[in-house]
């Protein structure tokens, strides 16, 4: 058996040998005019991207005109990157024929990014007029630009005809060659492996249905190829395959259940952290509020003094819900509208609220005292240190996988050293609300626990132009 299958191996060898030396001898007759012919094909196709990029950047640009945004913004800025990088590939078709009309083109791309860039930056200014200006000239360059791509690529034709006929005529040869080869050999390797076909079937059958048994997760079954040659070899090393993945399968079953029973008993140690925070009043708001009550109550009626004492009651009840709770956002928003009652009776005239709220968006569910401490953080660094109070926005925005939560204010900004810090441990042991106690890092944590997800609030802030908290809340929780 091993002589037989020695001898067709030798004669397939042979085979293959001669189609390879046949197929050699092509490829190198054929080399370089298919190298050519690549890179004739790579010249028409770049010359025609940087046409196509010039349109798309001014699509881009055009959009962000329509509807500015930053997602618009980037994407016009990632555009005009690629134009540029275009523009400098196109060194790459530099030959004496177009030296001239290649410096034209590139000359024309750089001058509509520039005055792409203009547009942008009259955009940002409002200077509508001369932004609507230097978006005709960019468009006037865009044109210009498509009619000399083709003139590029006309002269390339042109350039390159004869040769282009050339290649069609040897491709057409060399298919026909190349099928009565394949044929020949074709059948020839067709009457020498029909003899030992039968001879391997078998155990190839075997281990086909052992791969699918493995692919079913049954690895109990052993493999076994009674054959003395090399199927018999990948036999046993299936076989030690099956084991190997079994044991590896049992390990990442006995790990899995072990992270779940750490990340329990993780949840549990957060939730004995939060009750432990949750009791936790912070002295120097309950001073500050009964202090303002007894100024109203000297100074105005009791109806007032009985609205505050009710608000401060409210809230009070609400923040020594447990901490594991779930409530709406309509509930988070009631709660935020009784603090701020209380601090629009301290501050006065210091303090403007203004409230966008879609309503559809008040029905999902969230952790408890998610709101409240943002708010109080708008107190701390922007309210309180100013003479002139300022203005605490809340806005809620309904969208199709999200409800967008924004909390902003006028104050005075912090630089972006100070915003990573109040999202980190360190802040939020040095930080603790008036009334919760609670931080912005407390707030995330919950909120990565409530959603599963990791990237839930965001902080844009610049010194002198004020501060935007978002919550992105997911609609759906994660398993």
């Amino acid at each position: 058996m091993k002589t037989i299958r020695s001898k067709m191996m030798l004669l397939s060898l042979l085979i293959w040998i001669i189609m390879a030396v046949i197929w050699l001898s092509l490829s190198v007759f054929n080399q370089k005019t298919v190298e050519q012919y690549n890179e004739i094909l790579q010249r028409y196709l770049l010359m025609n991207q940087a046409s196509q990029q010039s349109q798309q950047t001014l699509t881009s640009l055009n959009d962000y005109r329509m509807s500015p945004s930053q997602n618009s913004l980037s994407r016009y800025i990632s555009d005009n990157n690629e134009l540029h990088h275009t523009k400098s590939e196109l060194n790459w078709l530099r030959n004496p024929n177009n030296n001239f009309l290649l410096d034209n083109f590139q000359n024309m791309l750089e001058s509509q990014s520039e005055a792409m860039d203009l547009v942008v930056r009259f955009k940002q200014d409002n200077a509508e007029e001369e932004a609507a200006k230097q978006f005709d000239e960019a468009t006037n360059i865009s044109k210009y630009i498509s009619e000399t791509a083709l003139s590029l690529i006309s002269g390339e034709q042109k350039t390159y005809d004869a040769f282009y006929r050339n290649i069609i005529q040897r491709s057409d040869d060399l298919l026909k060659l190349g099928f009565w080869t394949l044929a020949f050999v074709s059948l020839l390797l067709l009457l020498f492996s029909f003899r030992f076909v039968s001879s391997v079937t078998q155990p190839i059958l075997k281990l086909t249905q052992a791969a699918r048994e493995l692919s079913r997760g049954n690895f109990q079954k052993p493999i076994e190829v009674q054959n003395n040659d090399d199927m018999a070899f990948l036999a046993k090393t299936m076989d030690s395959m099956r084991l190997n993945i079994g044991n590896l399968f049992d390990e990442i079953q006995s790990k899995a259940q072990l992270e779940y029973d750490l990340h329990k008993h993780k949840l549990m140690l957060k939730d004995s952290e939060l009750k432990s925070l949750q009791s936790q009043i912070n002295p120097h708001f309950l001073f500050n509020t009964l202090n303002m009550l007894s100024k109203e109550a000297y100074l105005a009626g009791a109806d007032k003094t009985s609205e505050l004492i009710s608000s401060v009651a409210g809230m009070l009840r609400y923040n020594l819900r447990r901490m594991d709770s779930r409530v709406t956002l309509r509930d988070e928003v009631d709660v935020l509208d009784e603090y701020l009652a209380i601090q629009q009776a301290r501050f006065g005239d210091r303090i403007s609220v203004v409230k966008e709220i879609d309503e559809e968006a008040l029905d999902i569910e969230v952790p408890i005292l998610i709101l409240q401490p943002l708010a109080e953080n708008v107190f701390i660094y922007a309210i309180e240190p100013s003479e002139d109070g300022g203005t605490l926005t809340l806005r809620v925005k309904n969208e199709a996988d999200y409800v967008i939560v924004q909390v902003m204010d006028t104050g005075q900004g912090m630089d972006e050293g100070l915003a990573e810090r109040l999202l980190s441990e360190s802040e939020s042991a040095a930080y603790k609300g008036h009334s919760t106690g609670i931080g912005i890092r407390n707030v995330l944590q919950r909120l990565q626990l409530f959603y599963g997800v990791d990237e839930l609030i965001a902080i844009d802030s610049k010194i002198g132009e004020g501060t935007c908290i978002t919550l992105t809340l997911p609609r759906r929780r994660s398993p």
